[in-house]
């Protein structure tokens, strides 16, 4: 149901968020993927269209791609067909020369207010990612001294979560720059890479069944889920 959290496995890996990305419009997820983890989807993120795919041919979608609204930005190892498959459901699809930095979905992180980077992308292709995202503030930057911001924290507009490595005073400085309110938090069972066991929008979340209840209380209040 909206508003709530739920533990689930992609193709039978806890380490959903490597698998999947998810906006308040669409959720994308590799091809075979469970048909329980679609339900959830639709039930708890709160959205109709939960699309099968690859990118570069793998079903790393959570690492390759951003995401927000019907707008997906992913690398230029993206193959043709898959960019027309996309682009033939009504989704947007913005392809970034990133050189060596492919995994977009590790190195940037974002809301639909700001956008931190990795601090070795490309200037140039960091205003135009943040450019595409409309986001009114982008800088580059660390968390906890992990340059891979996008798989330290997840973040919405309504909160967010972070590696519990992070310094009181960059816990400051992250909820100041994305305008939400951070919290330290881990993911199955004491992973602090946030991203690669939580999926979450503006409507709910989703985490690997590995992770505990005390965290996943965390996850709830860290992300206002439920409220």
């Amino acid at each position: 149901m909206r508003g709530t959290i739920d533990k689930a496995r992609v193709l039978g890996s806890p380490h959903i968020g490597t698998y999947v990305v998810a906006t308040d419009e669409l959720v994308l997820v590799p091809k075979g993927v469970e048909e329980e983890f679609k339900k959830k989807s639709r039930e708890v993120l709160s959205v109709n269209d939960v699309i099968e795919t690859t990118i570069a041919g793998t079903s790393l979608i959570g690492i390759f791609t951003i995401a927000r609204g019907k707008l997906v930005v992913v690398p230029d190892i993206i193959k043709e067909e898959e960019v027309d498959w996309l682009r033939s459901l009504g989704i947007r699809v913005e392809v970034i020369e990133v050189s060596n930095f492919n995994a977009l979905g590790n190195v940037v992180l974002h809301n639909s207010r700001a956008m931190l980077a990795h601090p070795e992308l490309d200037k140039e292709a960091e205003a135009k990612i943040a450019h595409i995202l409309g986001v009114d503030r982008h800088s580059p930057g660390t968390i906890a001294n992990i340059p891979t911001v996008g798989s330290a924290a997840v973040v919405t507009d309504r909160g967010g979560l972070v590696h519990p490595s992070i310094s009181d005073e960059e816990l400051r400085k992250l909820s100041e720059f994305f305008g939400v309110e951070f919290s330290l938090g881990t993911v199955n069972f004491g992973i602090g890479f946030i991203r690669s066991g939580l999926v979450a929008n503006n409507y709910g979340a989703i985490v690997g069944d590995l992770t505990t209840g005390p965290e996943i209380i965390r996850i709830m209040k860290a992300l206002k889920v439920g409220e």
